[in-house]
């Protein structure tokens, strides 16, 4: 006897990486607080919640500026509040580490960033658990007195540095996460930062993952990758207005030139001049002609482009007799007026198709589903 396949329900988790320019410049009342204030109010508007990926090294160094000077520089205050306000209003918040912030000093109306610290993966087991530990416990303390239920137990690193993932699966695991948001299907990176993604398990579907090489299964694993939506494109799918936009403040907010923090970075395998530019040439050409990944930025993509991406999603989804999580990206530092008129007609698209759609966050899922692989029959 034939059985009705069970149709699946896609549940969109908005996840906002909550920090100011990745070269310490900024001002996070501007670049956190209140671009974070319109997007909560927006998805409010659509009953959508938010994940904010609180930077905790970053906001623990604003709160020790200000005790040590007496000046709330750096709008700590302010940060608290609202990371109160987001959880007892029925969003979330959990943990992202930017290791550089850790001993960084303030100078001049900017941060100087230690850039020996960028990536955060090879910075040894002892140095990333003590980071986890310690956003862990500012963040239980500061929301559990909100939410007595309250728990820190996703994690996003910096930069998506989880390659190599030895020593940073060890410390999530230590510290009682289950959860890991940091791996984009077919991201790569080969500079400070350096991983290769491309073989990863899922570009959606989360899986139990290898302490050994966070893109491979391992069903005996307490801890569950939930990979940022992605999907392979040519280049030219990646055009959006916002995207320009993206660009714009990358060149007016720049990183250290590669000699400097190659530098500051030792042990990084330095190229010659005539390697680099060799490479540059040829990636250049490649880049053309090769698909890459393309990640769903609620900063990035137009409204078009995320309700084109949650319908191909559930084409391909649809018959898997499970909830599956589609996990959106984005930056507070990004999130403009103009990304916010792209953002409305997405989530008016999703709130207006229930059977298709929910909105959650990363406490809306049964993680042993996932160790299983529910399929329809």
């Amino acid at each position: 006897m034939s059985t009705r396949a069970i149709r699946s329900r896609l549940e969109l988790v908005f996840t906002l990486d909550y920090e100011i320019h990745g070269n310490g410049e900024g001002d996070p009342g501007e670049l956190m607080v209140e671009p974070t204030d319109r997007l909560l109010d927006l998805l409010d508007a659509h009953r959508a919640r938010l994940t904010i990926m609180a930077d905790t090294c970053e906001i623990l160094r604003f709160r020790e500026h200000r005790d040590e000077t007496g000046r709330d520089d750096w709008a700590y205050g302010a940060i608290e509040r609202q990371l109160v306000d987001a959880v007892a209003r029925g969003h979330d918040v959990q943990l992202h580490v930017h290791p550089t912030y850790e001993r960084a000093r303030a100078g001049g109306g900017r941060w100087e960033l230690d850039y020996a610290d960028y990536d955060l993966a090879r910075l040894g087991h002892p140095r990333i658990s003590g980071l986890v530990k310690r956003g862990k416990e500012f963040l239980e303390g500061l929301l559990r007195p909100v939410r007595p239920g309250y728990r820190c137990h996703a994690f996003r690193a910096a930069n998506w540095s989880m390659s190599p993932s030895a020593d940073t699966v060890r410390a999530l695991r230590e510290h009682g996460f289950d959860i890991d948001t940091s791996v984009f299907k077919w991201g790569t990176r080969d500079e400070l930062v350096r991983f290769d993604y491309a073989n990863a398990d899922s570009e959606a579907v989360p899986w139990p993952l290898d302490a050994d090489d966070v893109c491979r299964r391992d069903e005996r694993s307490p801890l569950f990758e939930f990979p940022i939506y992605s999907e392979n494109r040519p280049i030219w799918a990646f055009v959006s207005a916002n995207r320009i936009y993206r660009v714009v403040q990358g060149r007016l907010h720049p990183l250290p030139g590669r000699d400097e923090r190659e530098s500051a970075a030792a042990p990084v395998t330095r190229r010659s001049a005539l390697a680099r530019l060799a490479a540059k040439a040829t990636g250049s050409a490649d880049m053309l002609f090769r698909k890459h990944s393309w990640k769903l930025d609620l900063n990035q993509c137009s409204g078009r482009q995320m309700i084109a991406a949650v319908e191909r999603a559930r084409a391909r989804y649809a018959l898997r007799g499970m909830h599956v999580p589609i996990v959106l990206i984005g930056h507070s530092k990004l999130f403009n007026r103009f990304n916010a008129r792209e953002l409305r007609p997405f989530l008016e698209h999703v709130a207006s198709r229930p059977d298709d759609y929910a909105f959650g966050t990363f406490d809306s899922f049964d993680l042993e589903r996932y160790r299983r692989r529910v399929v329809a029959a």
